[in-house]
């Protein structure tokens, strides 16, 4: 399609370039047409004049209409060489197209191979970051989850800690209390031995006191009756 239109626009240039220099050819012929009559009436008009003066002024005509005539050809050859570089360019705009289609064209299967590779290659990179992404996270979930163990676990001891504590508190106390206990029944057993002694003791003051009693009747002389016979 860039070949087309490189060549479609081609001619339209180069037709409207020899339009321009057609143009500039008639306005320099009718230039030169009034210089020439003009030229023709003052060498007329001026027949008094020296003739070292007319020649003088042909010269100096003569030098303009070929500075003219220069200046016509430079810039014929610019628009020459202009159109000869916007052909050049186009024929090269439209070269290097062709040939940048065909390269595609050649190397079609190179280029969706090589495509794909860089969405298979992009792919696995992304595969790859999202499963260390996955990766970090459960890493840090568990990190989380050890470090909420080893606060259970420190709780935990902690708190066996204060039991063991309390339990041993507990049983202190429960072993003094027993001792207690224990001190007040022999306190209350002496007491008892002591209160069965004192009975005792009680008991015998009592029986000696009762055989003394006893005895002292006994050692009282006896009296003895006669019956006097009849």
């Amino acid at each position: 399609m860039g070949r087309s239109r490189s060549k479609s626009r081609s001619p339209r240039r180069h037709h409207k370039t020899k339009h321009s220099r057609k143009r500039s050819k008639s306005r320099e012929r009718h230039k030169h047409k009034r210089r020439k009559r003009r030229s023709a009436s003052t060498s007329s008009s001026g027949s008094s004049s020296s003739v070292t003066g007319g020649v003088e002024y042909r010269r100096k005509m003569n030098e303009v209409e070929r500075l003219a005539e220069m200046e016509r050809q430079r810039r014929q050859r610019e628009i020459e060489a202009r159109m000869v570089e916007e052909e050049s360019a186009a024929r090269i705009e439209a070269l290097v197209q062709q040939r940048v289609q065909e390269e595609l064209e050649r190397r079609k299967d190179e280029i969706e191979a090589e495509v794909k590779r860089r969405v298979e290659e992009a792919s696995k990179k992304m595969e790859a970051e999202l499963m260390a992404e996955l990766e970090r996270r459960r890493q840090e979930q568990l990190e989380r989850e050890k470090q909420r163990e080893e606060d259970e676990q420190r709780k935990r001891r902690e708190l066996e800690t204060i039991m063991a504590e309390n339990n041993r508190k507990i049983e202190e106390a429960q072993k003094k209390l027993a001792e207690e206990r224990l001190a007040m029944v022999e306190q209350q057993r002496r007491m008892d031995e002591e209160r069965r002694q004192l009975e005792k003791e009680q008991e015998r003051r009592v029986k000696d006191e009762q055989r003394k009693i006893l005895g002292k009747n006994n050692s009282r002389p006896k009296l003895s009756f006669t019956l006097k016979q009849s």
